[in-house]
């Protein structure tokens, strides 16, 4: 009972924010900076919500940060599961150094390699597409972390299970497909809750690469919510960011098992 207690007082802090959010979607403007401040609304209003998808295309922004998210984790997942399994199952030379220099990715913000990559995309003809922002998330940094897990994952198969492979007559690619991978559910699952995530709620790519609002992903969308003197409309941009929760919150529900106990057998988990 005690422990309960003590866990429903801890959880305020981190669930504040979401009902805030969730009844601030209700409130007229003049409430927003009331002081002091109030959770449910004085005055409950329509007009916030009801201007969601009239704004700005609001509906298509959703379907496409699901499409890029869906794409972007399936294709991490591949990449991040193929190379693990590499380094973890397949000796070759200066694999301990060449893991060293992949890891290494994950120290160098985004931020810092934008001006080549914006000159690559733009000489390709690519801008104002999705494709910068598929191919990036994939096969740039933002992978490393999907390899790391993987291969610690696959750093604890037992050696037996390919050998008795090996023995039925499988290759390298077949014990990967029918053996090594099927067996790495939480693994996937800790990597696809984190690419899902970053993908849907990405926003710095989209801002450097992309022009039309209907190429816009639901992240950068919601700083387009503006009434005719450019100031923002506050309810209805928290009513849409509310709505956006509601993805990642499933993908969570559904996978959040597997993904502590991938974590926890990469040696990630706090």
């Amino acid at each position: 009972m005690v422990l309960y207690s003590l866990l429903t007082i801890l959880s305020i802090p981190f669930l504040y924010p979401m009902v805030w959010m969730i009844f601030a979607a209700f409130k007229p403007a003049s409430e927003f900076f009331a002081l002091p401040p109030r959770i449910l609304p004085q005055e409950w209003t329509l007009e916030g919500v009801s201007r969601i998808f009239t704004v700005t295309p609001f509906a298509q922004q959703y379907l496409n940060s699901l499409y890029l998210a869906a794409v972007i984790t399936i294709g991490s997942i591949a990449v991040g599961a193929l190379a693990g399994y590499g380094f973890a199952r397949i000796r070759f030379p200066f694999a301990g150094k060449l893991f060293l220099v992949l890891m290494s990715g994950m120290m160098i913000p985004g931020e810092v390699t934008i001006i080549p990559v914006f000159r690559w995309v733009t000489e390709l003809g690519l801008m104002n597409t999705h494709v910068p922002l598929i191919v990036l998330p994939i096969f740039g940094p933002a992978t490393v972390i999907g390899v790391f897990i993987f291969r610690q994952y696959f750093l604890s198969l037992p050696a037996e299970l390919e050998e008795a492979a090996r023995l039925d007559g499988l290759g390298r690619l077949g014990i990967f497909a029918r053996i090594a991978f099927p067996l790495a559910g939480p693994a996937v699952a800790a990597v696809a809750i984190m690419k899902f995530l970053a993908a849907f709620n990405m926003y710095f790519e989209p801002l450097i690469f992309l022009r039309s609002e209907e190429l816009f992903p639901v992240g950068l969308g919601l700083t387009r919510y503006q009434d005719g003197y450019g100031e923002p409309l506050y309810n209805t941009q928290i009513g849409a960011t509310a709505l956006t929760v509601i993805p990642v919150l499933i993908v969570f529900l559904f996978a959040q098992r597997q993904f502590v106990e991938g974590l926890s057998r990469t040696g990630l988990k706090g």
